[in-house]
């Protein structure tokens, strides 16, 4: 894996890919279609932030490298790849029970907050990757 030079793009299986946590100035991508949804994406060293038809779907503190980011009406998928180790933030439904999975290993149940936010960490380090897999109980 590797970071998305273009910032965002739509892979063949009709995920999206997305952010360059190599860059050291915040760059950013607007009105990018995908069946016919708009998203932005702002990425740099600092954070990695995606907004679908203008409202949060994921950010992370620092940046990362989105690969394969998937949603469906009861799972979020996608692989995270950095250089340290991120806050990841994803929007989903409020008040809802979701079970995490890393790299395949149950690490645990979440509920996430009144705004819908489910907030973790991704142990990823030098360029390394996690596949995050977000189900709803």
């Amino acid at each position: 894996m590797s970071v998305i030079e273009e910032l965002i793009r739509k892979e063949e299986d009709g995920t999206i890919s997305f952010g360059n946590y190599k860059l050291d100035k915040k760059t950013k991508v607007s009105d990018f279609e995908v069946n016919g949804d708009l998203y932005k994406v702002k990425t740099f060293e600092e954070i990695t932030k995606l907004e679908r038809n203008g409202m949060f779907v994921y950010e992370s503190v620092p940046g990362t490298a989105v690969h394969g980011f998937k949603v469906t009406e009861n799972t979020v998928s996608f692989a995270v790849e950095s250089d340290t180790e991120p806050q990841i933030t994803v929007e989903l439904e409020p008040e809802t029970e979701y079970t995490i999975f890393i790299d395949g290993m149950n690490a645990g149940t979440m509920k996430t907050n009144l705004g819908g936010k489910l907030v973790l960490s991704v142990e990823v380090n030098h360029g390394s990757s996690a596949e995050i897999k977000i189900v709803k109980c």
